[in-house]
């Protein structure tokens, strides 16, 4: 969430950023925001008086029991004890005030750097670069769908019986390219300086608020109502809160992390052919990764990340284009994002494979996420994500570009992992 100080220092630019959002009632909401800061300093400094009052007479009390003055000592215990019903009542003031503006604060989005091109959906995002031919197919060219049926490697009707859609089967070489493809990231991964992690699957409520997802998106995460967990959409959310309440030390910049994991996601309200096959599900693998930086770096680390990504498509040999997220479209916790698209040939489409972002300090401010600075002074850091790869759309793209006469062909980066070069 944004610092309380920033806003109220900067608040004509955070209401520009918030405009160029869309987000309603944006005026009315940080003047909510900038009197409940307001009211909670004079609370907080009427409380200090009196606790200040109550230790000194305290103190007094305690010397007039001793010097036999009595009749001095009560008068200033009933002063004390009155004190102490004012303090209590405006303790219970400071937290209800801090409440309310924590919970203010949790409706106000990330304020969109100045490169976050103006626009209200993805319609209006812009395309900053494409990369490889589009492939031609042949003439009797399938969607994945149809594929992956025909070649018996992932069985959707399966997974409608066992759990619902959105919840397919992998088999035989189907799940032998799925695993090929995981360890394919996590190698790529690693050997740019990603230490990989394997983490729970299953997350607190803190840590989706730390990274975001709560109270925003909610609606959008399978939760375990008897215990209050969430099951991931991403494993940004362990990752990161790996960090939460923790003050990094010089020596460990840069923080680069990496790791697999299933994801889960309602996914309400889609709809369409956007849902056919690969293209949405509820449950699906993805490489995920995260990097903690100190503030003056993480532009750099940003561009890093979309480097790397964009050389696993290239070595994938999958045609894709990046594109910059426009202020409609970008996540509530994000400042700048890079989104990364597949052609899919048979659908003739283009699918979303990755989103690479930089929070700055939004997440590091909900997690008490921090690092010292040269002059020894505690700075908030900063988080950035990104996908590498989601598995999904990847295998819907592979399986319909290298597709012909003969079957469905692996690209050579991935025969290694797959022991096959063919899928017939």
């Amino acid at each position: 969430m944004l610092q309380v100080q920033f806003i109220v220092e900067n608040k004509e630019t955070v209401l520009k950023g918030l405009a160029k959002r869309n987000l309603k009632n944006a005026s009315q909401k940080i003047n909510s925001i900038i009197e409940l800061d307001k009211t909670r300093k004079e609370t907080q400094s009427e409380l200090d008086n009196i606790l200040s009052e109550t230790n000194k007479l305290s103190k007094e009390i305690g010397m007039f029991f001793k010097s036999g003055e009595t009749s001095k000592a009560n008068t200033l215990k009933a002063k004390v004890a009155t004190l102490k019903e004012e303090s209590k009542k405006l303790s219970e003031k400071l937290t209800d005030c801090k409440t309310q503006l924590d919970n203010a604060l949790y409706e106000i989005p990330n304020i969109p750097n100045t490169k976050v091109p103006e626009g209200n959906s993805e319609d209006d995002n812009i395309t900053i670069k494409e990369w490889g031919e589009l492939p031609k197919l042949y003439s009797e060219a399938k969607p994945h769908w149809e594929l992956v049926k025909q070649y018996d490697i992932i069985d959707f009707e399966l997974g409608v019986k066992i759990t619902g859609a959105g919840f397919p089967v992998y088999k035989g070489k189907g799940a032998k390219l799925q695993r090929a493809l995981i360890n394919y990231f996590l190698d790529k991964n690693t050997d740019a300086g990603y230490q990989e992690l394997q983490v729970p699957h299953l997350v607190n409520e803190a840590s989706g608020l730390g990274t975001g997802q709560l109270p925003d998106k909610e609606g959008q995460m399978y939760h375990c109502g008897v215990d209050n967990f969430y099951l991931i959409p991403t494993s940004e959310i362990p990752i990161t809160n790996i960090y939460r309440d923790v003050i990094v030390k010089e020596a460990q910049f840069p923080i680069k992390h990496t790791a697999y994991t299933p994801c889960f996601r309602r996914e309400a309200g889609s709809y369409g052919k956007d849902v056919k096959g690969l293209n949405r599900l509820h449950q699906f693998d993805k490489v995920e990764l995260v990097r903690i930086e100190k503030p003056s770096e993480s532009y750099k680390a940003l561009d890093e990340m979309v480097e790397h990504v964009a050389n696993i498509l290239e070595e994938l040999r999958l045609p894709y284009r990046i594109l910059c997220l426009c202020a409609g479209d970008l996540g509530f916790t994000s400042v700048l994002t890079y989104d990364f698209e597949v052609w899919s040939a048979a659908q003739g489409r283009w699918l979303e494979v990755s989103s690479v972002s930089n929070f700055e300090n939004f997440q590091a401010n909900r997690l008490k996420l921090r690092h010292k600075d040269e002059n020894g002074k505690s700075q908030l850091a900063h988080t950035l994500n990104g996908s590498s790869l989601a598995l999904p759309r990847i295998m819907a793209a592979l399986i319909e570009n290298y597709q012909d006469e003969n079957g469905v062909n692996i690209p050579e980066v991935l025969q290694r992992y797959t022991g096959f070069d063919v899928i017939n």
